[in-house]
């Protein structure tokens, strides 16, 4: 299934309004079960979130993303690249 990466300017992020972003991603996931979310990655000096999901398209990303309420700035499809693939 492909890669993607999600790019979101959010600001300046509380504690508490992550924990409900999370919760309510996880909602919505177990409701589009084609869509796993991998892993995130915030910087707080750049207010942006970098988003890592498999899903079959980027379609179903943004209709992910509408339903959670978060912003999209724009959606590529990514592939691992790590130290061991190359030693």
């Amino acid at each position: 299934m492909p890669r993607y990466m999600v790019f979101r300017t959010v600001g300046e992020l509380s504690d508490e309004y992550i924990r409900v972003a999370v919760a309510t991603g996880i909602e919505v996931a177990e409701q589009m079960p084609q869509i796993r979310w991998i892993r995130s990655y915030y910087s707080t000096e750049e207010g942006k979130l970098y988003c890592e999901y498999e899903a079959p398209s980027i379609e179903l990303l943004y209709e992910y993303s509408r339903r959670t309420g978060q912003p999209v700035d724009h959606v590529t499809v990514v592939r691992d690249l790590e130290p061991s693939m190359f030693w």
